[in-house]
């Protein structure tokens, strides 16, 4: 049905319809795991799907995870150094 490898590096994340509750499995090599979040007093702040499909950030997973809202999460801009050694 998601028509992608569960046994890949990717997590699965699963939303439940009050938003306020996340469900993740990830492969880890011996088996899989179930990671279960729920939120007291707010909610998760979903990214857009396109095709049924997610695609985020490792940086922006931790700011989901955490209940902040993860478009506040900017990459920092990587500035070439002026000056070696």
């Amino acid at each position: 049905m998601l028509r992608l490898d569960p046994f890949s590096a990717a997590a699965f994340v699963f939303r439940s319809k009050r938003a306020d509750r996340i469900k993740i499995l990830v492969w880890g090599r011996t088996g899989l795991v179930l990671v279960h979040k729920r939120l007291e007093g707010c909610k998760f702040v979903w990214p857009t799907i396109a095709d049924g499909v997610m695609r985020i950030s490792p940086a922006m997973f931790a700011a989901l995870f955490e209940g902040l809202d993860w478009r506040l999460v900017r990459p920092e801009e990587a500035r070439r150094p002026q000056v070696a050694g």
